[in-house]
């Protein structure tokens, strides 16, 4: 393409590009937030990591003489507060399936465009994208098994013992739930 011979980008990877960095300055500071139950050690690194992201897509912007130009995000999600440490997963979770959207997107501009420098570049991005959502369904999940466990310990006398025996079916076979490690998914570097 005519772009790449001047080592410029597409227009459209251009608009994209400044899309992913101002969704990914968007999510730092709602994943910052104080009131984040149980997980804020958790967001608190998110949010670090997400500005991180975009410096680098604003410096990849650079380093090709683009205007960056970043768009203003709007849409704040429906809760002002995270309330319950699911309340907060689900926040988080639909944060981050809209900039793996936005990420999907810009691959795929990258890709009809030719820009193989661009496709390299995102690809970490993509793959620590995978990751976090990865661990928050799995966060998710189970919180829901821990919601469910402490409602049937909540159940009157005659379906607790009901409720006891298929537990201790469960758990003579192993199945039974533990607290998943707070890993925290590594930044890229």
């Amino acid at each position: 393409m005519a772009s790449q011979a001047k080592g410029l980008l597409s227009e459209e990877c251009r608009d994209a590009l400044n899309q992913v960095a101002s969704y990914e300055l968007h999510a730092c500071y709602y994943i910052e937030d104080p009131e984040a139950p149980t997980f804020h050690t958790f967001f608190q690194d998110q949010a670090d990591v997400k500005r991180e992201h975009a410096k680098q897509f604003i410096k990849y912007l650079r380093k090709y003489k683009c205007k960056i130009c970043l768009p203003v995000i709007k849409q704040r999600p429906d809760i002002d507060n995270w309330g319950t440490g699911k309340q907060a997963l689900l926040s988080a979770l639909q944060l981050e399936n809209e900039l793996n959207k936005l990420l999907q997107d810009l691959k795929a501009s990258a890709s009809r465009n030719r820009e193989t420098n661009l496709l390299r570049f995102m690809k970490k991005f993509l793959d620590e994208q995978t990751r976090n959502i990865s661990y928050l369904e799995y966060q998710l999940n189970y919180q829901k098994e821990l919601e469910m466990s402490t409602q049937s310990e909540g159940q009157p006398e005659n379906a607790a013992g009901t409720s006891a025996a298929a537990g201790q079916e469960t758990e003579s076979a192993g199945n039974s739930p533990s607290p998943p490690a707070q890993k925290v998914p590594k930044s890229a570097p």
